[in-house]
């Protein structure tokens, strides 16, 4: 009796949990029915309402049908070696399958699991709350609790090493929390990353004590109108970073708060990435407020061959800035236009970290006091800030050079050092300053004090200046051995990198000279001093040109 028993509930678990000898799984919300067997093109599933039926074993594959429409979420927890992607080409647009994740908290919920691509998915989710909890995603902080909502969003709750997680060809786009006609509260942009729930693009998050990712790559995705951040890291401690990461070619448009973000990862190369207009509040639900990239707690970091444009928002909202307690992060080969929050930024406790030959384009233009804003756009800031309630520190080590910079003559050019700065250098950059400019002070929530100080471990030679009146002469640290001249830039005022091309030739050929040691510091930085190639490719032979363009 007990044998019969026991056969007896091993076909009942068999007829509620469906498993295929052939591993993949298909979905077509068109021709599809949930009583198919779904393990192959002919007879696929209808709904995702299915998966929760299934059993999904490592080395499985889930297929969703091109031109399909599918309302909730795919869920993968604790499996290795799983496929999600799309097939069948229905016609001539042969348009990517959509989930519509609407009340969800991921379209795409990843868990404690290795060795996982997805590709070639869209995903929404306009509004609709939560309706359905996830126990192990435990965050402490009240923007990271479970009311929020990501087109992929990565947990690890384990305290374990996973590896390999791959997101390419995926778009996210129209992606909030709240529904529409929702409208924050004016103060909350002013918080430190926003206290209310919202919506996030491509989130990899990490919950556990001392589990971490080790190898990451999202390429070739495309994040549009989302709430909040739109592709975003962020670790839990100094000891289980997310490692080995590759974030690229990846196009990112009116992401309500930053559009790349990377907090406390390792060894990460962000490259190739198209950004415009983060920090966008052209929706109440979003944030409206963020840099094009900025790090926190980052260790090797390259950012290169990026283009930032029109970051907006009253605080932050730059191009590319390094936010503190980070170690050796290289911004070079960047374009950055028209960013409210500024260009050069480099908060403290940061060391030998670096902005080499990139072209900054009107950056730095917002005005603290006007349209909301609570901090000054900046040209060029080297901040102690170390943290709301603490004492200034660094950044240490800072190098700076042959980067082009242009304003015109309506933008204040507004310059900003800490006194707690110790070593940095400055040289080969053009300055090219047409209006006027001044000193401010550091304003990252509350002001740096004044008062005498003197930064240490200087060098600060060998630039190009429009004109000798260009840098103000209360600032901590002072230009010399300058050139003053005009570049004659190809087209001035324009939004490509040749438009920066210098045609005054004998103001900026081998006009440079070579790169060295801050005193005092013995590493330099962590990709080397010394560039084999400009910001377009030309090969730098000789002594290097003036800014971050080597003439031919």
């Amino acid at each position: 009796m007990k044998t019969i028993r026991f056969l007896f509930l091993i076909i009942l678990f068999i007829s509620c949990k469906e498993r295929s000898k052939s591993g993949s799984y298909y979905f077509d919300s068109d021709i599809g029915s949930d009583s198919n067997h779904g393990t192959s093109i002919e007879s696929p599933f209808k709904t995702l309402k299915k998966l929760k039926t299934i059993f999904l074993n490592s080395g499985d594959s889930i297929f969703l049908s091109n031109g399909s429409y599918f309302k909730g979420n795919i869920k993968i927890i604790s499996l290795d070696k799983i496929y999600i992607s799309n097939y069948n080409i229905k016609d001539e647009n042969n348009s990517n399958p959509i989930i519509d994740s609407k009340g969800h908290i991921a379209g795409i919920y990843l868990e404690n699991s290795s060795n996982i691509s997805i590709s070639n998915i869209l995903i929404t989710a306009n509004g609709g709350g939560v309706i359905e909890q996830y126990p192990n995603l435990k965050t402490k902080r009240s923007v990271d609790k479970a009311i929020m909502r990501a087109g992929v969003l990565v947990n690890v709750s384990s305290n374990k090493t996973f590896k390999n997680i791959s997101i390419n060809n995926v778009t996210v786009k129209d992606l909030f929390y709240e529904d529409k006609g929702f409208i924050r509260d004016s103060n909350e942009v002013r918080t430190s990353m926003g206290t209310q729930a919202y919506g996030f693009g491509i989130r990899f998050y990490n919950s556990s004590k001392a589990g971490f990712i080790d190898g990451i790559s999202v390429t070739n995705c495309y994040v549009e109108n989302v709430g909040h951040t739109g592709i975003k890291m962020t670790s839990n401690g100094s000891k289980n970073r997310f490692k080995n990461i590759e974030v690229a070619n990846n196009k990112l448009r009116r992401t309500g708060g930053p559009s790349l973000q990377f907090s406390l990862v390792e060894n990460l190369h962000a490259h190739n990435n198209n950004v415009k207009y983060s920090g966008s509040p052209d929706d109440g639900r979003k944030w409206g407020r963020g840099s094009g990239l900025w790090t926190w707690g980052a260790s090797n970091v390259l950012i290169e061959k990026n283009s930032f444009m029109y970051a907006n928002g009253p605080a932050d909202s730059a191009g590319c800035h390094i936010d503190f307690n980070c170690d050796n992060v290289i911004v070079q080969y960047n374009l950055s236009v028209e960013n409210a929050g500024g260009f050069i930024e480099i908060l403290g406790n940061n060391y030998n970290c670096s902005y080499r030959y990139n072209i900054s384009v009107n950056d730095g233009h917002r005005i603290k006091g006007k349209q909301n804003a609570f901090q000054e756009g900046k040209t060029f800031w080297l901040s102690g800030f170390t943290g709301k309630n603490n004492e200034r520190n660094g950044p240490f080590n800072s190098y700076i050079y042959n980067n082009t910079i242009y304003t015109n003559e309506s933008l204040l050019s507004k310059i900003a050092v800490d006194k707690a700065t110790d070593g940095v250098l400055v040289v080969n950059n053009i300055f090219h300053i047409e209006g006027k400019s001044e000193f401010v002070l550091g304003d990252q929530y509350r002001p740096d004090k004044l008062g005498k100080g003197k930064v240490q471990n200087v060098f600060f030679e060998n630039n190009l200046f429009l004109n000798d009146s260009y840098w103000p002469k209360n600032v901590l640290i002072q230009p010399k051995n300058s050139f003053f001249g005009n570049s004659k830039f190809s087209n001035k005022g324009g939004q490509n990198i040749k438009d920066y091309i210098p045609k005054n030739i004998n103001l900026i050929k081998n006009k440079g000279i070579k790169i060295h040691n801050i005193s005092n510091d013995t590493i330099g930085l962590f990709k080397g001093l010394e560039l084999e190639f400009d910001i377009l490719g030309n090969k730098i032979t000789g002594l290097p040109d003036l800014g971050a363009i080597e003439i031919n």
